[in-house]
């Protein structure tokens, strides 16, 4: 038996935030609850069997606070709603939904898609080192990257210092062209790319110049201490464990640092064991120190990039 139900939307503007680029958002909800959905100009009817016309309603409804104001949907709020519903964690999903992170430099928000984005948040704001392990995509330099712009705008910190191990597979830096800032801007790219969503290009040069934002390779952090500063640590898994020891200890008074990485895609030499693997036998059961991890559901790069992590992880197990 085939039931149905019709949800009238409020605009225009949400009809088009609900279905997504090319109703790609109808596509995803279909999947996820075997309901058949179909746009109308404002009407979204919806139909299949009482439970899935139910769930296909339910999940629809716990998106609101998007639809209802015009503001984009992704597949991974999707996906989050569907877990919160299927958890009964619907006051969180409310919660993670309106918890505005901050606003790049174009209006555009910024927030947690998943729970486990929201704890790592959470995580980086209440300790002093926090280690984030997930694959490429899941927001772990990005998020990091945001939290430490807000505090360095708002005085907490003097510097935000971002570095990341100059190793790259099949390329070494001496065969790069230029003097050594050119050499390294290719592997500080993703850094930069975060710095520019949040603040001017003109204010970060300007910044950089007088050292309140520095991006350097690793080994420039060698025998320096990191005082009044916001570390971050990109691309970990590429550090050897002296490398690692060496950076970790660098921390100093007033310091927050975030060491993000993803064990499965190291670019070290063979039988070179990862210093992130190596810090996180040692110190995961140290206190103070938080260990989040994120995996293939907290993607929120393009959906055919959760697709690719999910078949190479499936491939190596």
């Amino acid at each position: 038996m085939v039931d149905g139900t019709t949800i009238q939307l409020p605009s225009r503007e949400s009809a088009i935030a609900l279905s997504g680029e090319r109703e790609e958002n109808l596509k995803v909800l279909a999947r996820q609850t075997g309901a058949t959905l179909v746009l109308r100009g404002q009407e979204l009817l919806i139909s299949g069997t009482a439970n899935q016309v139910d769930l296909c309603g339910r999940l629809v409804r716990s998106l609101e606070d998007f639809w209802k104001h015009g503001k984009s949907i992704t597949s991974v709020d999707i996906l989050t709603a569907r877990h919160a519903l299927d958890t009964q964690r619907t006051d969180e999903l409310q919660d993670l939904q309106r918890d505005v992170l901050a606003r790049t430099r174009r209006g555009e928000e910024i927030r947690a898609k998943t729970f486990r984005q929201r704890q790592y948040i959470q995580a980086v704001r209440t300790h002093d080192l926090t280690f984030c392990i997930g694959p490429a995509g899941t927001g772990k330099t990005f998020l990091a990257a945001v939290l430490a712009v807000q505090s360095l705008l708002a005085n907490q910190y003097e510097r935000l210092i971002l570095t990341r191990p100059a190793v790259e597979a099949g390329e070494k830096l001496g065969f790069l062209p230029g003097d050594l800032q050119q050499k390294v801007n290719p592997f500080l790219r993703p850094l930069y790319d975060a710095l520019h969503e949040m603040i001017e290009p003109e204010k970060i040069a300007n910044l950089m110049e007088r050292g309140v934002i520095e991006v350097a390779p690793l080994a420039y952090m060698r025998g320096r201490t990191l005082n009044n500063a916001f570390v971050i640590v990109d691309e970990a898994q590429n550090t050897t464990p002296a490398q690692m020891k060496m950076v970790l200890t660098r921390l100093g008074f007033r310091s927050r640092m975030v060491v993000t990485g993803d064990i499965t895609q190291t670019d070290l030499p063979p039988n070179q064991v990862s210093g992130l693997a190596v810090a996180q036998k040692i110190l995961q059961h140290v206190e103070d120190i938080a260990f989040c991890h994120l995996s293939q559901a907290d993607v929120v790069r393009h959906a055919l990039v959760q697709k690719i992590v999910a078949a190479y992880e499936q491939y190596e197990q």
